[in-house]
């Protein structure tokens, strides 16, 4: 669940806590070219005032105006809508090359439930909401990475939490750049290291800071496919560990900063690990899209860039300067 998302949460408790009417709009399935991913929700006030997104701002307007004129605020179960069917209305709404959204409206949510879920989230629980469209009815559940949106006409079941995790090894102002962006890109960070020096220097709330050995506390984070594995101290008794531990596991992303000089020399070090040459294959250096970053802001955005691709398989096929 990203910040944005987070936020529609948020605004919506405290709009039902003053007394207010709220719709909450969720887009769960997309054909073309959506501007919003299925997951994608906003809130509604019986005033009009919106929060969140699901389109470019068109189909927001027509949101408004049916909760203004249309009485969207009204049914008593949730309801189900299609935007871009046809071409006029994809031209009407806003809607790129024909896309089409597919919404669930749920105009009365229960504040109770949403005070559990946003303390679920809190707590960094990754949680399912299973809502029964004929009736309304609402549950939640404790889900692990792997869990998904689906819909299937009656039944729409969400994920909110922190689905994805980045684990950075080093503390420092990179990271900090890093784990800033990241954590707006719905990852979970963790940042090991253990120079207090180095540790006790960072101040960033949300980022659960490990004081070890890269390489042990790796061992203890249960990597999975939903895990990026970053190496960012240029320390090899740090970094080198760290790395032969990451690229045995299933995490989906491993890379580490240096140029390419040393990108070959680590490598060649870690041939020497009994890591094999597939194993070496899947190391990302060095880490970030080639962007001409100069400053730590810019190398993070690069590096979020590459976790992009990754996390998406979309195929990197920029080349990087000589």
């Amino acid at each position: 669940m990203n910040s944005t998302d987070l936020s529609v949460l948020t605004r919506s408790i405290e709009w039902l806590e003053a007394g207010r009417r709220v719709a909450l709009v969720t887009v769960v399935q997309t054909w073309g070219s959506a501007p919003r991913p299925e997951g994608a929700w906003l809130a509604i006030r019986d005033d009009g005032q919106i929060y969140g997104s699901v389109s470019g701002g068109c189909i927001e307007d027509d949101l408004i105006r049916q909760v203004r004129h249309g009485g969207l605020l009204d049914y008593a179960t949730p309801q189900i809508t299609v935007y871009g069917v046809a071409q006029g209305d994809a031209n009407r709404f806003g809607l790129p090359c024909g896309g089409t959204l597919k919404l669930v409206i749920e105009p009365r949510p229960d504040l109770a439930m949403l005070q559990e879920l946003l303390r679920r989230i809190q707590a960094k629980q990754i949680t399912v909401r299973d809502l029964d469209i004929p009736s309304g009815a609402c549950e939640l559940h404790n889900a692990d990475r792997t869990a998904t949106l689906s819909f299937d006409g009656r039944q729409m079941r969400s994920v909110y939490g922190p689905r994805w995790r980045l684990v950075l090894i080093g503390a420092g102002e990179l990271s900090q750049c890093v784990a800033q962006i990241a954590m707006g890109a719905d990852y979970d960070v963790v940042i090991i290291d253990p120079r207090e020096e180095f540790l006790d220097g960072l101040s960033l709330a949300g980022v659960d800071l490990r004081r070890g050995m890269p390489d042990d506390t790796i061992l203890e984070l249960d990597i999975d496919p939903h895990t990026a594995i970053v190496a960012l101290t240029h320390d090899p008794k740090l970094d080198d560990m760290a790395l032969f531990e990451a690229l045995k596991s299933a995490a989906f992303y491993v890379g580490a900063l240096g140029s390419r000089r040393n990108t070959r020399i680590r490598k060649e070090r870690l041939l020497e690990f009994d890591l094999t040459p597939t194993d070496i294959a899947r190391l990302h250096g060095p880490t970030g899209l080639y962007l001409g970053a100069r400053t730590p802001a810019e190398i993070a955005v690069a590096i979020l860039a590459e976790l992009t691709c990754a996390k998406y398989h979309v195929p990197i096929v920029q080349k990087r300067d000589p």
